[in-house]
């Protein structure tokens, strides 16, 4: 991990943060810090002590929490500029998932006991996080269901379209821009490795995707959204 200082870091971040005065934004230049993950680096570890908030300015990141039997569950995937590590602050607990780079990863830390000292100050930024942490939960309780109602395919499906959603579309309008491993791609979908590349080729040779190494190309995204729809 690497400190940058030769970047203006207020103004890299999302326009929320003008909200505050000059004095906040004096505090905020003089603690914020801009680090650098490589690949697969861990960001921080289940049971580690919440002290910063995190956001993503550059790469891909997965929250993450390994399970039974040493496998891993995909909990949620941050893109540039979404913040995340502030849940478990707010909660008085240590993290309760990990964190780590999929690709190289440029982030910004802020201290939480001067976001929170902004928190009380402007209602403004309050309501923001606020609705940050409304948002986040009612996508969580949404993949639960998915996750454990629905059946292989289906699961599968609706990760292909979250990350979609997340990530967006390559300039053919139609590959997914984040390539995944099949394991981290079993892992978001709450199955087996084997489970995954099975499915995976199934749905190719029903032309619904078409897949090179890594990137999966959406074919038929009405029978992938139908898919995913009936689990």
């Amino acid at each position: 991990m690497k400190k940058i200082k030769s970047i203006d870091i207020s103004a890299s971040l999302p326009e929320i943060w003008r909200v505050l005065n000059e004095q906040e934004h004096e505090i905020l230049r003089e603690d914020a810090r801009i680090v650098n993950f490589k690949k697969n680096e861990i960001i921080y570890y289940e049971n580690d002590k919440p002290k910063d908030l995190m956001c993503l300015l550059k790469g891909k990141v997965k929250i993450y929490k390994d399970g039974v039997g040493g496998r891993s569950q995909i909990i949620r995937m941050i893109r540039p500029v979404q913040y995340f590590g502030y849940r478990a602050y707010f909660a008085q607990e240590p993290y309760v998932t990990s964190a780590a780079a999929f690709e190289s990863s440029q982030i910004c830390l802020i201290s939480m006991k001067i976001v929170e000292q902004f928190l009380r100050n402007n209602g403004t930024l309050a309501m923001f996080f606020i609705q940050l942490l409304s948002v986040d939960m009612g996508i969580s309780d949404e993949r639960i269901v998915n996750l454990t109602q629905k059946h292989i395919r289906g699961r599968l499906a609706e990760s292909l379209l979250f990350l979609k959603e997340n990530y967006g579309l390559e300039e053919d309008g139609a590959t997914i821009s984040i390539y995944l491993a099949r394991e981290d791609l079993a892992n978001l979908s709450n199955m087996t490795t084997s489970n995954a590349i099975r499915t995976l080729s199934i749905f190719e040779n029903e032309r619904i995707i078409s897949m090179d190494g890594r990137k999966i190309k959406i074919i038929d995204a009405e029978r992938l959204h139908k898919i995913s729809r009936i689990g």
